[in-house]
């Protein structure tokens, strides 16, 4: 078996986190006991990148019990675990990443999966796609369809169907309502606060904290901060939204009055250059600066560099940057996915959710092989209510169902 890995001899702390996780998600387990039955995937090649911690592993193993064979690599340089990769290739598994390649290695290890010449393409964040879409067009013709795990992929993907560029269907699994409400908004709320506070031991309590971007990572990012003590503010481009912020009880800003008052700053909004040169002038000597959108892109590091006098490293992933004015401004995680890049990401309960929606997606774009189209596709709704309705069971919680009079009455009109 080919792999690419740091180091092997970390295997064994990596099964510990897998079977971790393991025990936390009993969705997956339910759905791993089927594919071991049916083999959905026996013969299927399947090429996965997605943050390489435990969780992601154990959706490898899954996918590799219904019968595919399997490449995986991370999906963002700072997220991949050494021990988890390690786990994963002791399981027979192979595994292209480590924490902190360079450039050339990140792309390299995508590179690598994507040679194994899948058929389909579990993605988070559209790197994979990227490179079937520009330097292995000639791979591309081989897959049949594929998955996006979060907002920014789905954005990329959307960009290429409205250009016609699409070379094969792709499930937009970040759109389905047991991801976005779940995994985005409680995921990225707690997992965000959890990096952050791990990284710096502050106090969020009287703070005011500055989230940028109210979708659903925002809202929950917001109202974790609310439930630390925090004074919050949103900053929006999106008036909807912004009115939303307001009726939750949040104050709204534009970004630069943000700017002065921020003793913390969390971006989420998927976009680029939200904070930048002129908010960093405003701020305040301290303020804390991450990111949890996908791309390192949200915090303008550049400018930072420019504006400073020098840069240092004041904790482990935290670096310091020193204004002329002698003001000190940290940066966690250079602005990475601080979740993943400065934390182990969205707790296991939560990732059973989404990753149960991921596998059921591969299964599903195979039962559909030769009826979809090349564009972006919403998950089947029925695939939304059995992952939620599996997550209840597992909770121990029933529900009601409608009588057959009320549903004739909500299909009717009279």
């Amino acid at each position: 078996m080919e792999y690419q890995i740091r180091n092997v001899e970390l295997a064994d702390a990596g099964r510990l986190k897998i079977e971790w996780v393991q025990a936390h998600m009993p969705v997956l387990n339910i759905l791993r006991s089927e594919f071991e039955r049916d083999l959905p995937f026996k013969g299927i090649r399947i090429a996965m990148s997605i943050h390489l911690e435990a969780k992601t592993a154990y959706l490898a193993l899954v996918l590799r019990a219904g019968g595919a064979e399997l490449a995986v690599t991370g999906c963002n340089p700072l997220s991949t675990q050494d021990d988890v990769a390690a786990g994963l290739v002791s399981a027979g598994v192979p595994v292209f990443a480590w924490h902190d390649p360079t450039p050339e290695e990140y792309e390299a290890h995508l590179t690598a999966v994507l040679l194994t010449r899948p058929h389909l393409v579990i993605d988070d964040g559209g790197d994979l796609i990227h490179l079937l879409h520009t330097k292995l067009t000639d791979v591309a013709s081989g897959v049949i369809g594929g998955a996006e795990e979060t907002t920014t992929g789905v954005m990329r993907l959307r960009a290429l169907e409205k250009e016609n560029r699409l070379l094969f269907p792709m499930y937009a699994v970040n759109d389905a309502r047991c991801k976005f409400l779940f995994d985005n908004r409680y995921g990225t709320g707690e997992s965000a606060w959890s990096g952050i506070l791990r990284t710096t031991n502050l106090l969020v309590a009287g703070k005011t904290v500055v989230v940028v971007g109210y979708g659903w990572c925002g809202r929950g990012i917001a109202m974790r901060a609310d439930g630390l003590g925090a004074n919050v503010i949103i900053c929006e481009v999106d008036p909807v939204r912004a009115i939303e912020a307001h009726m939750d009880g949040y104050r709204v800003l534009n970004s630069l009055d943000a700017a002065a008052e921020g003793d913390m700053f969390v971006t989420a909004s998927g976009c680029k250059d939200v904070l930048r040169e002129e908010h960093f002038s405003r701020m305040k000597n301290g303020a804390v600066l991450a990111n949890a959108g996908h791309f390192n892109v949200e915090i303008n590091q550049g400018d930072l560099e420019v504006i400073s006098t020098r840069r240092y490293q004041a904790r482990h992933n935290i670096e310091g940057y020193v204004l002329p004015d002698g003001r000190v401004l940290y940066l966690l995680a250079e602005g990475r996915l601080v979740n993943l890049a400065a934390g182990d990401g969205h707790p296991a309960e939560i990732m059973d959710l989404s990753f149960a929606l991921q596998a059921l997606a591969a299964r599903h774009i195979l039962a559909e092989v030769g009826t979809l189209e090349k564009r972006v596709y919403n998950l089947p709704p029925e695939i939304d209510r059995r992952v939620a309705g599996l997550k209840l069971a597992s909770l121990g919680i029933t529900i009601d169902e409608l009588t057959a009079e009320q549903t004739r009455y909500l299909q009717g009109w009279e």
